[in-house]
């Protein structure tokens, strides 16, 4: 999967997402670099609450991945501190907890993020299944439990239990292990043809799991030279935040 010589036919990127509203798909920031607020509704501290929060934080990602300014607030009325510990705990990163700290900004659309069977507020609406926890994942590796949710699209029920932790424990430490030693090769771009697949991939309706399969295809492609997996490993991670490059430097 070597670089092509000429621009990958990817223009124009817009990340388009589904109302849950109308069952249509919309653009997500419609004004070019307008700013959109994301508000994610978590009534209460529970798996599926922290489901809602992380797929904020991707639809936060993947915006400003698109130039996008973004204002990411946190709904809800109950566990507040639960809910920031648990989020935090699986590298979501911080919400605002005020709409009026967003007044006269002149947000060109608003997002909300809420579970199946929660508010209904007016508005684009993306909508999180459940989770199921069997057993409950105490004590589970934070980054392998955000990538099990990840490994499901948002809306399909996630099943946490051993066998799913574990295999994603195990990816996650494959993937660190390679971004480690691919460190070492001279730096290459990311090919034009990987960078539109995964920008393709996430910006269909923050398709997460055909982004993690193009990542499993870079992982194994004969011809791309370990430099550019490395450029795409870091790429993604931009939007997955898994700390792929975390054990730089660690002895082998």
């Amino acid at each position: 999967m070597p670089a092509s010589d000429r621009p990958y036919a990817y223009a124009q990127p817009v990340l388009r997402i589904t109302d849950a509203r109308t069952g249509e798909t919309v653009d997500a920031a419609p004004a070019r670099r307008g700013l959109t607020r994301v508000e994610a509704h978590a009534p209460a501290f529970d798996p599926t609450a922290l489901r809602v929060l992380l797929v904020a934080d991707l639809l936060v990602r993947a915006l400003e991945l698109g130039g996008t300014p973004v204002w990411a607030l946190l709904i809800g009325e109950r566990d507040q501190a639960e809910l920031r510990a648990g989020a935090a705990a699986l590298g979501i990163r911080p919400f605002e907890d005020s709409r009026d700290a967003a007044s006269g900004l002149g947000e060109a659309q608003v997002i909300h993020v809420v579970a199946e069977g929660g508010p209904e507020p007016d508005g684009v609406r993306i909508t999180v299944a459940p989770v199921h926890t069997a057993p409950p994942p105490e004590g589970a590796d934070p980054a392998a439990l955000r990538l099990a949710l990840l490994a499901r699209r948002r809306g399909e029920p996630a099943q946490l239990d051993t066998a799913s932790l574990a295999d994603a424990h195990d990816t996650l430490v494959r993937w660190r292990r390679a971004v480690s030693r691919w460190a070492h090769q001279p730096s290459r771009p990311v090919p034009d043809e990987v960078r539109g697949e995964l920008r393709t991939a996430w910006e269909d309706d923050l398709d997460i799991p055909a982004v993690l399969r193009v990542l499993t295809k870079v992982e194994t492609e004969p011809d791309l030279p370990d430099g550019a997996r490395f450029e795409t490993y870091a790429y993604a991670d931009r939007l997955l935040g898994l700390e792929l490059t975390r054990d730089l430097g660690a002895p082998a």
